[in-house]
């Protein structure tokens, strides 16, 4: 491979002062090992600072996670501040998770902010994203920065912004903040110089007072109360859901909760498990084998930031099988409206919202209990961003997307696997006492609401490259879209990025009113529901495909689900 003249150019910017050594001697050595390759993908761009932030793999370079990268988005988002609140003490709360390098970006970022005049709340030890969410609001920051990499693999670190609502970074702010940081254009800019004397560490003080909150979210105490030595396994594989989600159960009422101690210890490392994330069977495997061994009632496990969580139940034969984010969602949203329905605690302005790529057997169950619900872009930002819009024109519930994070109540502005995981084990107990299991709730759902089923395709395109094959894919299917797939009519294909919607049949185009989002949907005559979606934080194009049949009785539960299965994989092999 050539290597480009712009890349080569880059790089050597990179050999010489105000990089320090170290970093000098590292990219001199990728240079010297006449890795084109290597060197392109690390300079052939900037990392990108995009609407929730940065995330990439670590190492030198500028499409890399480093001290340089993380200085110029932390003195961007310092510059913005300043002009947003000028003359106003601002406060600024930093958290980091198990990731390697974590706990050093976070004190690099409490540095820089610290420089630029800001108090700083940094957390002393690891802490769950939807900590740092909260203690923004708790104690009235004006934006907070999280050090994550969420699910993804090892390599990868990233830097989570959020602002004064506890949310991430929405409009205008996202764009302007995107902006600020594109301004800085070398690392002198960036104030490095910490002052101490404007950090201030955080402990377990901030943890009480959330967890008390917590517990008044729930809805069936009673029920947890004849349920509290429900069999419970729990795994934070490597993260930080170790430091707050056994103490919420614990504090909820159930005292069997078991952590597989395999996975108890934070490791950036991630020693067990390809990869970090509980929508992977083999992630949540250790935590399988615990619940079979002990006949656990459920098993869950949170990814290393501690806003997503997968769940295992026993299934019709007494085997486990995994939710998928789909499904646990829908359980949420009905238990928390039934629950409320129950107690008199329905109100007309209550409201639920998930993604364009969740299912709509959500819609129907908000449509069930007479409950708004709201679509959003794919993105827990979305959903906060129209919390904080509403604010108390109504009542948030519940909301969640197909990615397994979701939320019960507004304590936080972004998903909250400590939340879920009390509520889930909520669910588990008050079905136990029924005599259901997880499973049983689910197929009662599909009972009343037709059989949904899902399936997501990701396909991993790495480096420009992949990026260049990524953009191309959806050109692609922009300039021809399919008119059937998998023998199915295609009727209508929205386009968010153009924000419409083309009713095939008629040739009608109506509009989206949604923010532009590079997004195709395509809606079969059945309503199956087709998405393809470059990632925004992983090197991926998405595929989402959503299909519906009724379900006519609970045995006839497995023919349903088989034929449903066929017909995803028909469809997905015609545009995957």
């Amino acid at each position: 491979m050539q290597l480009d003249p712009n890349v080569r150019e880059r790089a050597a910017r990179w050999l010489q002062a105000p990089y320090d050594e170290e970093t000098i001697q590292a990219v001199q050595q990728l240079v010297d090992s006449k890795d084109a390759v290597g060197l392109t993908d690390a300079f052939y761009k900037d990392l990108e600072f995009g609407t929730g932030g940065l995330r990439g793999i670590m190492g030198v370079g500028t499409n890399r996670m480093n001290k340089y990268t993380i200085g110029r988005a932390t003195q961007g988002l310092s510059n913005y501040l300043l002009d947003t609140y000028p003359g106003e003490l601002i406060q600024v709360a930093v958290s980091y998770d198990s990731r390697n390098n974590s706990r050093e970006f976070a004190q690099l970022v409490a540095d820089v902010f610290s420089a630029n005049g800001m108090r700083v709340f940094l957390f002393n030890e690891l802490r769950p994203t939807p900590l740092l969410s909260f203690a923004v609001r708790h104690l009235k920051c004006q934006a907070g920065v999280m050090l994550t990499a969420s699910h993804n693999p090892k390599e990868y670190n990233g830097y989570k912004a959020y602002w004064n609502d506890g949310g991430q970074l929405v409009p205008p702010h996202d764009k302007q903040v995107i902006s600020a940081v594109y301004a800085i254009t070398d690392p002198s800019q960036i104030r490095f110089g910490p002052k101490p004397e404007n950090i201030t560490l955080l402990d377990e003080a901030v943890d009480e007072v959330y967890l008390r909150a917590i517990a008044g979210l729930t809805l069936r105490p009673a029920a947890v109360a004849r349920q509290h030595d429900l069999k419970i396994v729990f795994s934070p594989i490597h993260g930080t859901g170790i430091t707050l989600v056994p103490k919420a159960l614990q504090q909820w009422g159930f005292s069997n909760a078991q952590t597989v101690a395999a996975q108890a210890q934070p490791d950036g490392n991630f020693p067990t498990v390809v990869y970090p994330n509980p929508e992977e069977e083999e992630a949540m495997s250790l935590a399988l084998k615990e619940g079979e061994r002990i006949q656990a009632d459920v098993i869950f496990a949170t990814d290393p930031d501690a806003d997503r969580v997968g769940v295992a139940a026993k299934d019709g034969d007494g085997t486990y099988s995994l939710l998928n984010g789909n499904q646990i969602g829908s359980l949420l949203v009905d238990y928390v409206l039934s629950a409320k329905k129950e107690r008199g605690d329905l109100r007309p302005t209550d409201y639920i919202v998930k993604t364009i790529v969740t299912t709509n057997l959500i819609a129907e169950i908000a449509n069930a209990y007479q409950v708004t619900y709201y679509d959003t872009l794919t993105g827990f930002k979305y959903i906060g961003e129209l919390m904080t819009k509403k604010g108390q024109q109504g009542r948030f519930l519940v909301g969640g997307e197909e990615s397994y994070g979701y939320l019960v109540g507004d304590l936080v502005r972004d998903k909250d696997a400590v939340v879920s995981a009390v509520f889930i084990a909520e669910m588990a107990a008050y079905y136990k006492g029924l005599g259901k299991t997880l499973h049983d709730a689910l197929i009662d759902l599909y009972l009343q609401h037709g059989c949904y089923k899902e399936k997501l395709i990701s396909l991993t395109k790495t480096g420009k490259a992949g990026a260049d094959e990524i953009n191309a894919m959806m050109a692609g299917l922009r300039a021809n879209p399919p008119a059937e797939l998998g023998g199915v009519e295609v009727a209508q294909v929205k386009d968010y990025l153009h924000s419409e919607t083309h009713h095939l049949k008629t040739g009608e185009k109506t509009v989206i009113n949604l923010p532009k989002s590079d997004v195709l949907q395509f809606i079969t005559v059945d309503g199956d529901v087709i998405s393809a979606r470059p990632s925004g934080t992983e090197p991926k194009i998405k595929f989402y495909c959503s299909v519906k049949q009724p379900l006519p009785s609970r045995e006839a539960f497995d023919e349903i689900n088989r034929q449903l299965d066929e017909k995803l994989t028909r469809i997905m092999s015609a545009i995957a």
